[in-house]
């Protein structure tokens, strides 16, 4: 995975603003100098033409030559008049110049006589030149003040994540429970704060969990390592003259408290690799075959137990051994809840879902209130499941762990576990 780029953002957004501004003027200065010079050659045009419709109605009116080029001359417009005889009124033709003829008809004075009339572009030119400077200038002058009014308000703008960084160093440094709380989480700053508001949350919630999982743990090992222990310094502090059966009763309590303490390290560390990730090796699995293994095992446990499987062989890919692990903690689960004279049903379904394999003991079940709730790393419940056989509270959240590993899930109905797979 790539680093982030994690250059100035004050700087970014200053370079990014500057460089739109810079291009929206160059493309005002365009197109206010092309609408400038098409405008300009637009006016020329009409005050030329303009200029030779009133010589022709001068000349129809048969005004003397000279008078025609008088009241026809105007600013910027060179007039140049060549009578049929050969005779030129006006200024001469300049050499350069919007240059326009035409042949007037009219009076015997100038009929037939030829009009030249020759505008100065060199006005227009100075114009253009004078407008691009201006365009430049301007240009220039609003790109500087724009960049110091962006300097000036990005650190008005960005003191939300100034907050943000502050509050951020504040909990790297021990401190809890501060929130940025926006005002208008409708906004891009208030949703971003509150997705950080709510990934504190959850990351204090999972500190909590955490920090009450470990002293769960510890007082769970605490008891069998107590019962090791002084299990242990009995059997040390038995003389040669203490009977066969106290000692054999001693070693047979510690090497029970001592087989309960490793469930529970095991249980810990299956915990550990389902939160890592655990590796599964997928292949062929018969869910009604292994269904058909833990039966037989509770009927080996407890021979006055019930134990059916119904429903039809299904075959899916998973991990056999994990699949093996999560039957037999809901078999075990389900021999508690219902005693040695209970009954116990596992059943293979199927659905749009995937594949389905659900165990049902006779017990009481589990209350509606408390059927997500078992599924909590060391939850007992006081009522409705029999814990008070033993077992480390963590069967159940290794189980649905082991499930979702999978792709799949194992939910509670009552008196009912249901492990859900899918079909690939």
């Amino acid at each position: 995975m790539s680093s982030l780029r994690t250059t100035s953002l004050r700087r970014r957004v200053t370079l990014t603003a500057l460089l739109v501004v810079g291009v929206v003027l160059v493309a005002l200065g365009f197109t206010v100098s092309a609408v400038f010079t098409a405008q300009g050659e637009r006016n020329l045009n009409a005050l030329l033409t303009g200029r030779v419709q009133l010589a022709q109605q001068l000349a129809r009116e048969n005004v003397a030559p000279a008078n025609l080029v008088r009241r026809i001359d105007a600013r910027g417009v060179v007039v140049s008049l060549r009578l049929p005889s050969g005779d030129t009124i006006g200024a001469p033709e300049p050499a350069e110049g919007r240059r326009v003829t035409a042949v007037l008809n009219g009076g015997p004075r100038v009929d037939g006589a030829e009009l030249v009339l020759t505008a100065d572009t060199s006005l227009l030119a100075g114009a253009e030149r004078t407008l691009a400077r201006v365009l430049v200038i301007g240009g220039l002058v609003a790109i500087v003040v724009t960049g110091l009014a962006l300097l000036l308000g990005m650190r008005v703008a960005l003191r939300p994540l100034d907050r943000m960084t502050a509050l951020a160093r504040s909990i790297a440094s021990g401190s809890r429970g501060g929130r940025l709380s926006p005002s208008r989480p409708d906004t891009e700053l208030g949703r971003t704060a509150e997705a950080f508001d709510e990934m504190l949350d959850a990351l204090e919630a999972s500190e909590d969990r955490m920090r009450t999982f470990v002293a769960d743990a510890a007082h769970e090992l605490r008891t069998p390592i107590a019962g090791v222990r002084a299990a242990a310094e009995a059997v040390l502090e038995l003389g040669p003259e203490a009977a066969p059966d106290q000692r054999e009763r001693l070693e047979l309590l510690l090497v029970r408290e001592s087989q309960r303490a490793g469930r529970l390290v095991e249980d810990l560390l299956d915990l550990a690799r389902i939160d890592a990730g655990v590796r599964l090796e997928h292949g062929p699995v018969r869910l009604r075959e292994l269904a058909h293994t833990q039966a037989d095992r509770l009927r080996l446990l407890a021979p006055s137990l019930t134990v059916t499987v119904t429903g039809p062989e299904l075959e899916v890919s998973a991990d056999e051994g994990r699949i093996t692990q999560i039957l037999a903690n809901l078999a075990d689960n389900a021999r508690n809840a219902a005693g040695d004279d209970g009954t116990i049903e596992f059943h293979c379904g199927q659905s749009a879902a995937g594949v389905s394999l659900t165990v049902t003991d006779s017990g009481p079940g589990v209350p509606e209130a408390d059927r997500e709730r078992i599924f909590g790393r060391l939850v007992r419940l006081d009522t409705g499941r029999g814990r008070d056989r033993g077992g480390s509270g963590l069967g159940l959240t290794i189980a649905r762990g082991l499930a979702r590993a999978h792709g799949g899930e194992l939910t509670c109905h009552g008196a009912a576990f249901r492990l859900t797979l899918p079909r690939e």
